[in-house]
């Protein structure tokens, strides 16, 4: 079948879709309602329902006051046992797969559940919805006439007492269909190495003589993978590589820090920028316009929502509401209820609804990712809003970086300690430095209250950390590549720490 004809085919059938999304933005909460009593209902002979009674559940409010939030720490010896093969405890099918987690705050592994409902019905249907809200926005895209190049963690599979566990990225490739193998680039073969620094080479060699025309992964990761390109190929910009480029889908991390490093390397107009939010647990939400970074919540993918105002996260007085009762502006921590058998569990990640009308966010950070040591809560879009604004005014351009709090020590007051790896150092680390504070105080009150004249908090403290310090780290940790993120902020020293003592390992850095 000639080429144009397939993608005729493939974006009749994906726009075809879009007519059920719309279903979702006209009655969201009744979508969701229908989604958690379904979910009940299946799960209603596992041990987990039997043990609370889904069957007798009539009402959100039952549901709510019966099943208690949980953490992962709290399903984990669940989820052990459905890994040496015990079915029916917290969904009905054998769960088969496990996505190891790739968080760098915890030194212990987590295992996800994925189960063939999440499969289908969440992670490929969100990758088919994710071209087809694209498709439907760009009607003269030819994104079918050429391959994706997807970048992905994609270590081994290890097969356990009949259950297999990877990471996520794997077991997507793993399971694709062949047609999904058909328009991607590498091949799964090379996909799958476990070696990182041998792929990331291999991955060069065999897309570069393809003709790509989508990128799909995590932003610091895949600038590492195009910049490999650009110096394998010698090109002034990817255009002369792949030159019918059209879309980069990303998530993972934040955007923001790189985004005037992609522009250097995809020097187009036309060129399209798309955010996803996804994760072991499920895949949440999409870029839905052109040019929009507001991500559509996704309300039919087999996953219940709940949310926790951030400003009762952990108290005595925490609430959990619905969907119906979010409301903009506000930070919430997410709780969800899934098709691979979580019930009521945090994830970690903290959102901000843009609008409810449809229901769009924007990832703010992590429950953990924060720095609240002085009652400044700096939160990660607070990090990222007052960083870029910083490089644009300074003409700079960073690699990676990551913040923790200097605690008071007798008189002397607290302060933010910033190790930051430059692409495109300052000229002024002084006027650098003021420059962020400035902007930090200007996106977040807290902070600026704590600042005023020094009363709690001193200017930050800003070490330039060496060439590749943050790659370095990770590596000693196994964890090059895909997912793996460093982790921006956090409220203890432990990261800062290692890495300060990293970086003076081949040579002493710059600290204003």
């Amino acid at each position: 079948m000639p080429i144009p004809i397939v993608n005729s085919i493939a974006s009749w059938f994906l726009k075809k879709r879009f007519h059920q999304i719309e279903l979702f933005l006209k009655y969201p909460i009744d979508v969701q309602n229908e989604l958690l009593f379904a979910l009940l209902q299946k799960a209603k002979y596992t041990e987990i329902g039997t043990k609370y009674d889904f069957d007798s559940i009539r009402t959100y409010r039952e549901f709510a006051s019966r099943i208690p939030v949980t953490t992962y720490e709290e399903n984990e010896p669940l989820i052990q046992r459905a890994r040496k093969g015990e079915s029916n405890i917290f969904w009905p099918t054998p769960i088969k797969w496990f996505a190891k987690s790739s968080g760098t705050t915890n030194a212990k592994s987590k295992f996800i559940p994925v189960s063939s409902d999440s499969l289908e019905n969440c992670h490929y249907a969100a990758s088919k919805d994710l071209l087809c809200m694209y498709l439907n926005n760009n009607p003269q895209s030819q994104l079918f006439l050429g391959k994706s190049l997807r970048l992905g963690g994609s270590k081994e599979l290890y097969e356990e007492n009949g259950t297999v566990f990877g990471d996520l990225s794997a077991i997507l490739i793993d399971n694709m269909p062949f047609w999904a193998e058909f328009s991607s680039t590498p091949s799964n073969d090379v996909s799958l190495m476990s070696d990182w620094e041998v792929k990331m080479q291999a991955i060069v060699n065999e897309t570069i003589h393809e003709n790509v025309t989508s990128l799909a992964g995590v932003p610091s990761w895949m600038l590492v993978l195009l910049n490999n390109v650009m110096e394998t190929t010698g090109k002034a910009n990817l255009f002369e590589v792949w030159p019918n480029l059209e879309v980069y889908f990303h998530g993972g991390v934040s955007f923001d820090p790189y985004i005037e490093q992609y522009n250097k390397l995809l020097p187009k107009d036309s060129f399209r920028y798309y955010e996803i939010y996804n994760a072991s647990e499920g895949f949440f939400a999409i870029q839905d316009r052109n040019a929009n970074k507001e991500l559509l919540l996704m309300l039919d993918y087999g996953i219940f929502y709940e949310f926790i105002p951030m400003d009762s996260y952990g108290s005595p007085e925490e609430r959990i509401i619905p969907l119906s009762e979010v409301e903009e502006g506000v930070n919430y921590a997410i709780v969800i209820t899934t098709n691979a058998g979580l019930w009521r569990y945090k994830i970690g990640d903290t959102v901000r609804f843009t609008s409810t009308n449809p229901f769009r966010i924007k990832v703010t950070g992590r429950t953990k990712h924060h720095i609240n040591a002085f009652g400044e809560e700096l939160i990660i879009e607070n990090a990222e809003a007052a960083l870029r604004k910083t490089t644009l005014l300074t003409n700079t351009e960073i690699v990676d970086y990551t913040v923790a709090p200097i605690f008071m020590n007798g008189k002397e007051k607290g302060a933010h300690e910033w190790i930051i790896e430059f692409k495109t150092p300052p000229s002024d680390f002084t006027n650098f430095s003021r420059l962020l504070d400035q902007s930090l105080q200007e996106v977040n009150s807290d902070y600026e209250a704590k600042r005023f004249n020094n009363t709690t908090l001193k200017e930050p403290t800003i070490h330039c950390a060496r060439e590749r310090l943050f790659y370095d780290w990770l590596k000693q940790k196994n964890k090059l590549g895909g997912q793996h993120k460093v982790p921006r902020l956090s409220n203890s020293r432990v990261y800062v720490e290692e890495l300060l003592s990293l970086n003076q390992l081949r040579g002493t850095s710059s600290a204003v």
